[in-house]
């Protein structure tokens, strides 16, 4: 747990086979044995949770009923939570 704490990610719910992190508007599924497998991470938008997609090369937040062009910031965000919790889950 010090190492979610250390990189600011919160455990949000453990359930008996998915538990959710969280870290400022970005989330992740984990499934396993203290959630050793990462699933995948999405951010959570105005149209609720949205996942990072490539489309043409071309970053997209898919929602529920639709999606948006992704900032660099965004995918950087989720990048960036989507390693420190692998790099977290893992050691």
């Amino acid at each position: 747990m010090s190492r979610l704490q250390d990189l600011n990610i919160r455990l949000m719910v453990e359930g008996p086979s998915v538990s959710f992190y969280v870290r400022d508007r970005c989330i992740a599924a984990a499934s396993g044995t203290h959630g050793s497998n990462q699933g995948s991470t999405g951010m959570m938008t105005e149209q609720g949770l949205a996942y990072l997609i490539w489309r043409d090369g071309q970053p997209y937040l898919a929602a529920k009923g639709g999606e948006t062009l992704a900032t660099p910031e965004q995918v950087e965000a989720i990048r960036q939570f989507s390693e420190d919790l692998n790099t977290a889950l893992s050691a």
